[in-house]
């Protein structure tokens, strides 16, 4: 059979040139536009929630915007505002931290004296045990050379009573 012939076979079959019946041509061409409508739906909604969140963004950036100003504009009367004692804290401050140095320096001072004190004070009972020990040893001495020189005189004594 030629083309021709079987063109018009089709035709008088009801099947269409892409062999699909007009039917089934109708209904992938509904379930097309169902899909295409779906997929445009699906793409509004997105670019509505899209939308959504950049409003609630530019929103917040409003937001802090806002609180960056009040901030900024806190901090600025923060600086503006002036202590009217500043300058004489400022001048006892000072003297403050003078007197700690002067305090800190007498102290090391202070532990370095004492320091010096008892080393001295030390040094000065270690001289007293030892002068009050040869005290005592000079009296040793003392005494026995006492009773020595009276042992010698008896002695003598005795010798010269002896010669008479």
């Amino acid at each position: 059979m030629s083309s021709k012939n079987n063109l018009g076979a089709a035709a008088a079959s009801g099947v269409n040139i892409n062999g699909k019946l007009p039917m089934e041509e109708n209904e992938e061409e509904e379930i097309w536009k169902v899909a295409v409508s779906r997929f445009q739906a699906r793409e509004e909604e997105i670019e509505r929630k899209k939308m959504t969140v950049k409003e609630k963004v530019q929103q917040r950036l409003g937001f802090a915007e806002e609180a960056t100003r009040c901030l900024t504009q806190t901090l600025e009367e923060l600086e503006i505002m002036g202590d009217p004692m500043r300058k004489e804290v400022g001048m006892v401050r000072k003297k403050i931290d003078m007197a700690n140095r002067d305090i800190k320096s007498l102290a090391q001072s202070c532990q370095k004296k004492e320091k010096e004190y008892k080393e001295t004070l030390e040094a000065f009972n270690e001289k007293n045990k030892e002068k009050a020990h040869l005290v005592s040893m000079l009296m040793e001495l003392l005494a026995e050379s006492e009773r020595l020189r009276i042992k010698k005189l008896e002695e003598i004594n005795k010798t010269v009573g002896t010669l008479q």
